[in-house]
């Protein structure tokens, strides 16, 4: 779709929303607003950041359209990084059994993430995305543009999906910088597209992009029992680490893999605010525990027997995994 078919497109709407959070609202809404033809839109502005991602919000934004009359031919717009991609498109699908959205991702993230591939969730008592819905957008608006107000620390939490994307598909997106990531994000965020093009309900062949994320999760999670949670790019980066340490002891990739991705990793969280003493391996090991999916008790873990040459749903003895975890930690304060 053309910015001026968009356009047109939101000018027949009955009404327009646009969802945001807090802080994207102060530097984005008027702009976004302006640039799709908009400025009549009703804006829908909610806390920023990852623990405001719930049914109560949703039940906050739901009131709101409700009250504002929006109806089966309204739109919303969501603009900002992933937990309001994941929040609107969930709002989205469920109000009156689905109406149309479209995402604006503002962070690098989200761009060659969480905006794409019609996952849209909430988490619930503290996991992640356990409540959700498989919708698309009817539209994907990428514009590096956006990332000019973002932190060095959001910057490092998209790359790491980016080199999440290099592990399981593409190589030379294993060696993205802070120098060199805007080349990739459409390459990138392509990856996504094809995968989930192959598997959209995320039966089998998507789970390959779950690779660092199901220890991931399970440290995010944590964190956010925390005052001093990861960014989702952190959690990921880390999650990566063990999914390599794995796959060294029980997929036959070679050691010097992970002796490559050590100090990746600890670029990826060098701005972490978490001491690492924090982490409570016990912990994060019952949080693994609402892995979505997990299957007989035991989680499937993506692994590599090389570069981009994945393996889904592989089964782990836990004692191995909470030896990864150990390890990582050892790693860490190295």
């Amino acid at each position: 779709m053309t910015h001026d078919e968009l356009k047109a497109m939101l000018a027949e709407a009955s009404k327009v929303f646009v969802l945001t959070d807090a802080n994207v609202a102060m530097y984005w809404l008027p702009e976004l607003e302006h640039w799709l033809g908009c400025e009549q839109a009703v804006e829908v502005v909610v806390k920023a950041g990852e623990r405001y991602k719930t049914l109560g919000t949703a039940n906050r934004v739901w009131k709101t359209l409700l009250k504002q009359e929006a109806d089966r031919q309204s739109v919303l717009v969501n603009l900002g990084g992933g937990t309001v991609t994941d929040l609107g498109g969930f709002v989205a699908s469920c109000y009156q059994r689905g109406i149309r959205f479209v995402n604006v991702p503002t962070t690098l993230l989200a761009m060659v993430d969480a905006a794409i591939g019609g996952k849209n969730g909430v988490d619930l008592a503290g996991c992640k995305n356990q409540i959700g819905t498989f919708a698309e957008p009817v539209e994907v608006l990428v514009n590096p543009i956006f990332l000019s107000t973002l932190s060095d620390r959001e910057l490092l939490s998209g790359i790491a999906e980016m080199v999440k994307c290099g592990f399981i598909a593409d190589e030379d997106l294993v060696d993205v910088t802070v120098d060199n990531y805007e080349q990739y994000i459409l390459r990138a965020g392509r990856i996504k597209k094809d995968i989930v093009e192959q598997d959209f309900r995320d039966r089998n062949k998507r789970h390959v992009l779950n690779f660092g994320h199901t220890l991931g999760h399970a440290m995010e999670a944590f964190s956010l029992t925390t005052d001093t949670p990861l960014t989702h790019g952190e959690a990921v980066a880390l999650g990566m680490w063990c999914a390599l340490w794995l796959s060294v002891r029980q997929c036959g990739l070679h050691e010097e893999v992970l002796m490559d991705y050590t100090p990746k990793m600890k670029m990826l969280t060098e701005q972490t605010v978490m001491p690492w003493e924090e982490m409570d391996v016990d912990a994060v090991m019952r949080l693994l525990a609402y892995d979505k999916k997990r299957c007989d008790g035991h989680s499937g873990f993506v692994l590599i027997k090389a570069i981009e040459k994945p393996l889904v749903d592989q089964q782990v003895d836990e004692a191995l995994v909470r030896e990864s975890l150990v390890e990582l930690l050892k790693s860490l304060n190295e």
